[in-house]
């Protein structure tokens, strides 16, 4: 047994949870959205192809970057069910060796578990600042599973061409606003995240994700080439900035049954 497949393994119970039963959802229509503030109608309307089936839940595959010190590259697949959870299991590379593990937020516990080689233990975290800074992962995440969105209360942003998805995640309330572009791409999308940045301390702090192009997957077009970090939208953005992602497949069944184990996001 390899070292990523032992890591799959410790939480798949959880990631098939997430990814729920067999049966069919309701099929998007447009109707479905019209009383949704304009530019959310405009997202999902170019976001979720009519007929699409309106699953809780998809699964996917990326590679990129992630900034452990310096930039290492990394493999990922990703359960994503908001506001019920997340599992990335993933293997970075830190000076030729991997480092595996994962991310998960589901069942009410947060916990991240990382080890180089898959046995010296690098990262291992859990509690309620975990379990706090995984919700704001989360609620930031929905651009990735727009046929989650009913998950969300949808009401305006204070900007022209906002939104703001309210989410309800461990008895909190999430916040995560949208910008949307004219064809009703995502542009970016910003909260106030819980967390620590490097060298600050616990608190909320700017986190956001700017997306640099799209693709479609089975009716459902999402952000294809995105980044992320704290203080997004200030002057020390590009110091915050620690993940760079491609988004190479999505959706139900698309990823392997032992999901392939990366580095874990910096809480």
């Amino acid at each position: 047994m390899t070292p990523s497949t032992w890591h799959a393994r410790a939480v798949l119970p959880e990631w098939h949870r997430l990814v729920g039963g067999p049966g069919t959802p309701a099929l998007f229509e447009v109707a479905m959205v019209e009383d949704l503030p304009e530019p959310a109608r405009r997202w999902l309307l170019h976001a979720i192809a009519p007929g699409t089936p309106l699953w809780p839940s998809t699964e996917l595959t990326m590679h990129g970057t992630i900034r452990l010190g310096a930039w290492r590259r990394f493999t990922a697949t990703q359960v994503l069910a908001p506001p019920d959870g997340f599992i990335w299991v993933a293997t970075a590379h830190v000076l030729g060796l991997p480092v595996v593990g994962y991310d998960r937020l589901s069942s009410g516990n947060a916990t991240m578990r990382w080890r180089l080689l898959g046995v010296v233990p690098v990262v291992s975290a859990e509690g309620p600042d975990i379990a706090r800074s995984a919700a704001g992962r989360l609620a930031s995440e929905i651009v990735l599973a727009p046929t989650a969105y009913r998950g969300a209360t949808w009401v305006a942003g204070d900007r022209p061409d906002t939104v703001v998805g309210i989410w309800h995640i461990g008895g909190k309330e999430q916040r995560v606003e949208l910008h949307v572009g004219p064809r009703g791409e995502v542009r970016d999308v910003v909260i106030q995240r819980w967390g620590k940045p490097p060298g600050a301390p616990y608190g909320c702090y700017p986190f956001g994700v700017t997306v640099e192009a799209e693709r479609t997957f089975d009716g459902i077009t999402l952000p294809s080439v995105l980044r992320a970090g704290w203080w997004w939208g200030t002057d020390r953005q590009d110091e915050g900035e620690f993940f760079r992602a491609e988004i190479t497949d999505a959706g139900r069944g698309c990823c392997p049954s032992e999901p392939t184990s990366t580095a874990g996001h910096e809480t």
